[in-house]
């Protein structure tokens, strides 16, 4: 299993910097990168990373910044629950990175937070960042008067000292450390983003599945703003949640908004499913409908929970009226099931693992060829397709190409005239014979 490193300090120390450039060193695809930006608090969940130093595999925690009692800050019950999380973080460290700031010194949150993290027992390296030459290591002598007996200099952004930091790590790991796999590097675990409009109830939902606080929840549209990987075991089975940044429309400028859609965005590109959670409260709004197009457009596994159930009045008539909405607004989306739950009051959410076990068999389901050929025979025989200069199209051969989402390749006389709508009642045929619940399927005709 893979030593777990834990990166903490006060906001803008360069945290989130320092762990993306630590992830980037070792040959493992970099899976996971920290939002970085000159504002202080821009991180605020933990964020998983790997990374490979002299053989040995090393998971690190990026965290929120840590602010000392008393000062002030941007949002108290934000600033609490981001010091929470940074402890959970420290508690589940092999080693501590307390990163300082070698540009504007030493301060009281420094020495707050050195108290309380000798308090934890962990290993400990003190590294001071934003060292940018060799010219500049005299600014790091100051911080000796923390209690250290060792002071690492480092640039995140230079990458000067980064190999004497990673030296210094593997001599902090406990002893048999190997490069056996942890529940963060195991391949075959479903992932499923967690999407949906800022403040719809993702995270509630996440932290109630895995029955703990993973998750910062706040009131405050935005707060989280990384993807957050979190493995949940259901009956012996592992599923891998990622709860995304709440999708906002999009920025003309740059701005951390805009650069957590990007990464929402890039989480559903790696998923297997997605779930797309509503604020049933609200009903379905144009947003809404935009975050499901860009799990349709990139092919993926859907499923509507209609999240909040628990705030709504007279529930049979509001199942039906929101049911009217899903069918008027999500319409490219009929085939991905939708189901009412409350991530706070933990109702039904057990039911979103039988539906996303029911969605990845549907994405993987291979029909044979000489079965789908049967099924074009009755088809046609069910009527004809339009005509195209007075002569008939006919579908000579059907076959599926790929899985995942499942592809159709179709070859016709004249392909080119098979338009948007008889695609479309090709495709219900197909769901009527086959279902494909829950995942979209892609349908291409071609010259015979």
């Amino acid at each position: 299993m893979s030593a777990l490193i834990a990166i903490v300090g006060r906001p803008n120390v360069g945290k989130s910097a320092l762990f993306n450039r630590l992830v980037k060193l070792g040959r493992i695809p970099s899976q996971s990168t920290a939002i970085t930006e000159s504002t202080p608090g821009v991180t605020r969940d933990r964020n998983y990373g790997r990374t490979e130093w002299e053989g040995k595999l090393i998971t690190i925690v990026d965290t929120g910044g840590f602010y000392a009692e008393g000062i002030p800050h941007e949002t108290s019950e934000i600033a609490r629950q981001v010091k929470e999380q940074a402890l959970l973080a420290v508690n589940e460290a092999d080693v501590i990175i307390h990163l300082l700031d070698g540009k504007e010194g030493l301060n009281p949150t420094d020495l707050e937070l050195a108290g309380i993290l000798r308090k934890s027992g962990k290993k400990i390296l003190w590294v001071v960042n934003k060292i940018d030459s060799m010219v500049k290591e005299s600014r790091a002598l100051e911080f000796y008067s923390i209690g250290a007996e060792k002071i690492v200099p480092v640039s995140a952004i230079t990458g000067l000292g980064i190999d004497d930091l990673m030296d210094a790590v593997i001599a902090c790991l406990p002893a048999g450390n190997d490069n056996e796999s942890d529940a963060f590097e195991e391949t075959g675990i479903p992932r499923i983003a967690v999407v949906g409009r800022p403040n719809s109830g993702k995270s509630t939902l996440i932290n109630s599945l895995l029955g703990k606080r993973r998750h910062i929840v706040s009131p405050v549209p935005g707060t989280t703003r990384d993807p957050v990987d979190s493995v949940c075991t259901h009956y012996r089975k592992k599923y891998l949640f990622v709860d995304t940044a709440g999708i906002r429309k999009k920025q003309k400028e740059y701005s951390l908004e805009s650069f957590s859609m990007i990464r929402a965005v890039k989480s559903i590109e790696r998923a297997d499913v997605a779930v797309i959670v509503l604020d049933a409260s609200e009903g379905i709004t144009d947003q809404d409908q935009r975050i499901a197009g860009l799990v349709d457009e990139y092919g993926k596994g859907a499923l509507f929970l209609l999240n909040k159930w628990d705030l709504v009045k007279d529930p049979e008539n509001a199942y039906k009226e929101i049911t009217k909405q899903l069918n008027r607004k999500m319409w490219f989306m009929h085939y991905a099931p939708a189901v009412t739950v409350s991530g706070l009051e933990k109702t039904r959410i057990t039911k979103i693992f039988s539906f996303i076990d029911e969605i990845i068999a549907e994405r993987r389901k291979r029909i044979p060829t000489g079965e789908l050929n049967r099924f074009l025979e009755k088809l046609a025989a069910a009527g004809p397709l339009p005509r195209y200069k007075g002569k008939e199209i006919k579908l000579h051969y059907i076959t599926q190409a790929e899985i995942e989402p499942p592809v159709f390749a179709i070859f016709a006389n004249y392909p080119s005239m098979l338009k948007a709508p008889q695609i479309k009642y090709i495709e219900k045929n197909l769901r009527d014979e086959y279902s494909f619940k829950g995942t979209p399927i892609k349908i291409h005709v071609k010259p015979r």
